[in-house]
């Protein structure tokens, strides 16, 4: 969905120094989040690009390039290099820059314990800065509707992937109903899940003669084998 590692650009135009390059800088930025920023989604880039270390000396240049140092990409802090193409001196610098990427997201209203399914009442929407980190919120409601947290989580935390998981819907040692299915046939046995059944999930189940098969945990009562 978002493709923000960028390649060198060539800036048009005369500038002199060093407000003038910063301020070109910020503008090559946006416009290249605003070309590889999914159009479908709305998202609103903000750029904070930080100032020249006032120890720098540099030579008049009229030509200067942005261009990213390897392995990094335009992305929450960073930093992004200029460099004199056209000047008495060639000379590069580093500036350090903060990217920022508000978008659609959900967050915590209240503290949820671990395991606990998610309600409407847990979550609001808000708009978060998706480049805070390198895992992009969970836009929708069906990605946390009804799972469980997989950590305690505190109001105020933006929903990410890895925060939930599908809930456990029995314990080891439950009773359970297998449907076991085949090309023309369906049986039906009861069977002791040896594992926390969890939604989805495939799970050993041993049967009254000691076999152990598995299944997948379709509710709280019945695990599906395929055979």
């Amino acid at each position: 969905m978002l493709g923000l590692a960028a390649s060198g650009f060539s800036a048009a135009g005369s500038v002199s120094g060093p407000a003038q390059w910063s301020q070109q800088t910020e503008q090559w930025i946006n416009q290249q989040l605003l070309a590889q920023l999914d159009p479908s989604l709305p998202l609103r880039p903000e750029v904070e690009v930080g100032r020249f270390d006032s120890r720098l000396r540099l030579a008049p240049c009229q030509r200067v390039e942005p261009f990213l140092p390897a392995g990094t990409r335009l992305w929450g802090r960073t930093r992004i290099g200029l460099r004199c193409t056209q000047g008495p001196v060639a000379w590069s610098v580093f500036l350090p820059i903060q990217v920022r990427v508000w978008g659609p997201s959900w967050a915590l209203r209240q503290p949820v314990a671990a395991g606990t399914p998610l309600r409407p009442e847990d979550v609001e929407p808000i708009e978060s800065d998706w480049a805070a980190s390198t895992a992009l919120p969970l836009t929708q409601s069906a990605q946390w509707l009804g799972l469980a947290a997989s950590q305690t989580l505190q109001p105020g935390q933006v929903l990410r992937p890895g925060m939930v998981r599908a809930p456990q819907v029995f314990a080891s040692g439950t009773q359970v109903r297998l449907a076991m299915q085949g090309p023309g046939f369906s049986l039906y046995a009861a069977g002791t899940a040896l594992q926390h059944g969890i939604l989805g999930q495939t799970v050993r189940v041993r049967l009254p003669n000691r076999k152990v098969v598995s299944g997948v945990v379709r509710d709280g009562q019945t695990v599906e084998v395929r055979m």
